[in-house]
């Protein structure tokens, strides 16, 4: 059954690839259907996979190889929230050392320019939290971080 509502993520050829690298990195992600190409197309050939069914954390996605014409960007991203260190760089490490690339305040990019924004509870629970001054230190550390120190951001949070 189509859902009612998915993502759609625009790739130049490699939708599979992205799906299936996905998949090997976060839980309850899967890769569903490949539908191929009934015709030829602005990016591909007829028989050539068209769209591909997967979900990201159990988020509904279709991947489309579009071609070339558009490229992701940040005005998209992934956000997902880790409990620990260990998850915060496992994660991480998945996207950026898989050809990916680091930014600042915990996003990165995959290989394939999807943003991803690797999260730890802790963060948002300070940004959140009651505490404003608290808010605030931890918001400071982040801004000076790409990947988030967790033990950092709870040092902050202390004060």
């Amino acid at each position: 059954m189509i859902p009612k509502n998915t993502i759609c993520l625009w790739y130049d050829h490699d939708a599979l690839e992205a799906a299936t690298f996905y998949a090997s990195i976060f839980p309850d992600t899967t890769v569903g259907a490949v539908h191929r190409a009934p015709g030829d197309f602005p990016g591909g050939k007829q028989g050539d996979v068209l769209t591909v069914e997967f979900t990201v954390m159990g988020i509904p996605c279709i991947g489309l190889n579009g071609g070339p014409v558009f490229k992701q960007d940040e005005a998209f991203s992934f956000q997902v929230a880790t409990d620990d260190q260990a998850e915060t760089d496992r994660y991480w490490n998945a996207i950026v050392g898989n050809g990916g690339q680091e930014s600042d305040c915990g996003w990165c990019k995959d290989r394939w320019g999807v943003s991803w924004q690797i999260t730890p509870r802790v963060l948002t629970e300070a940004f959140t939290g009651k505490d404003r001054a608290a808010a605030r230190r931890a918001f400071e550390a982040m801004l000076t971080m790409q990947k988030i120190d967790v033990g950092a951001i709870e040092a902050a949070v202390r004060g």
